[in-house]
């Protein structure tokens, strides 16, 4: 087992899996733990996770592929385009997504509402983001036919012989360990917010889980403020990082609205983030969480490390990142007592004197349309 981590570096939560794994769900143990979860999530929208069945080599060999993968010739990594699916399989190259934050009023009132030194970087005249990025299913099929066969397509493997024998293993394994961790804790947090235990990971089963690892190319991005992927949410149930290689991911707390450089300890932990079906099914208790990735001066320090010490391995930051999603099917509604309770922690919140803006509506719709929209 991994050294304790100084989680207090990044003022998140760090949730022990292990203790809901292994007793009974009715011990205080893991009552408790699963209330620190939820809790975790509706103060942070995010919160670091202990699970002793994730390796370290697992992750470090997932990365070793991304970045041999994605030091390919362009050319070569197009035929891994699909924009006839919306990119919702296979490779989507750099330049192409562009931060919704960019333009969309709602999120710049968020940005706004930030003290001017808590602040992501500049976004508004931001480009497409530079980095890269690929999508591969961890999907269970389910037993029906689906209404929204584009989020569900096969799975696309690269051609080149070096990259292609190693390709499904490989990312079947990272992506597996990462999508049970994460599933389990859907299930500690439907615990912990009084609802069943299976709530949130029935409705996830059939989910078209993406591992979606984003690859920058620190040779042609790696100045200081360049922003490789622009001040955002996530569309998800929950979003699951391993360690990259690279600092730069800067997430913000709900509570208090500062960024905080995400530092996730060696050994048996992951990261993860509230997404916007969360947010909607609880009716805004759990608000989607903020975030960048950018090029800071952590960055360059390791890439400089980097450099020295594997001169012969691509300068490439990979984000190890899963995408865990409710069924495309799934009716997605608010839960009325957590809508109840969302009102009470906004009112709370304004009384603290944080203005969280304008009241949100989440109206009733399968989970395909909210992600299609």
């Amino acid at each position: 087992m991994a050294a304790t981590p100084d989680h207090q570096s990044m003022d998140l939560p760090v949730i022990d899996l292990d203790v809901y794994l292994n007793q009974p769900r009715d011990s205080p143990a893991v009552q408790a733990e699963c209330e620190k979860a939820a809790q975790a999530l509706i103060t942070y929208g995010a919160l670091v996770l202990h699970d002793s069945r994730v390796s370290e080599d697992d992750n470090s060999t997932f990365l070793d592929l991304l970045e041999d993968y994605f030091a390919q010739p362009e050319a070569d990594l197009r035929r891994d385009e699909r924009p006839e699916l919306s990119y919702q399989i296979g490779v989507t190259l750099e330049n192409t997504e562009k931060p919704k934050c960019a333009v969309d009023e709602p999120c710049l009132d968020v940005i706004s509402r930030l003290q001017p030194d808590q602040r992501p970087l500049d976004i508004s005249a931001h480009s497409p983001d530079p980095k890269c990025r690929f999508f591969w299913r961890m999907v269970e099929q389910p037993p029906y036919k689906t209404d929204f066969p584009g989020l569900n397509a096969p799975n696309l493997i690269p051609e080149a012989p070096h990259i292609k024998e190693r390709w499904p293993t490989t990312m079947d394994q990272w992506g597996k360990s990462m999508k049970e961790a994460v599933s389990k804790l859907a299930e500690m947090t439907a615990v912990g917010l009084g609802l069943p235990a299976e709530h949130f990971s029935d409705a996830g089963r059939y989910g078209p889980h993406l591992l979606a690892p984003t690859a920058s190319d620190l040779e042609k991005y790696g100045e200081k403020d360049t922003i490789l992927a622009g001040f955002h949410t996530d569309l998800n149930f929950l979003t699951i990082h391993g360690r990259s290689r690279y600092p730069g991911l800067h997430i913000w707390a709900r509570n208090t609205g500062n960024r905080i450089p995400v530092k996730i300890p060696p050994g048996n932990y992951l990261l993860v983030q509230a997404g916007k079906q969360i947010e909607h099914i609880t009716g805004g208790l759990i608000k989607a969480g903020y975030h960048e990735v950018v090029v800071n001066e952590k960055t360059i320090e390791t890439i400089e490390k980097r450099r020295a010490a594997n001169p012969d391995r691509p300068l490439i930051r990979i984000s190890s990142t899963l995408f865990w999603h409710l069924n495309s099917d799934f009716d997605l509604a608010p839960i009325p007592a957590l809508a109840d309770k969302a009102r009470q922690v906004r009112a709370a919140q304004f009384n603290l004197g944080r203005d969280e803006g304008n009241a949100v509506e989440y109206p009733p719709m399968k989970v395909g349309k909210q992600v299609e929209g």
